[in-house]
């Protein structure tokens, strides 16, 4: 029972870092921001450009 629970705390360890790798490299909603928060985003479209 016991390596039945450690190998599920394993699994669900080793998805959180995959799942915190895949955010890094991912690009598409980064928006050039640093904190990949979208911020940056929603600057670029708010200029007017005349």
């Amino acid at each position: 029972m016991q390596q039945i629970i450690i190998f599920i705390l394993f699994l669900a360890a080793a998805g959180y870092m995959g799942w915190r790798i895949w955010k890094a490299f991912d690009r598409r909603n980064s928006g050039g921001c640093a904190k990949g928060c979208g911020c940056a985003d929603d600057k670029l479209t708010s200029v007017k450009i005349k």
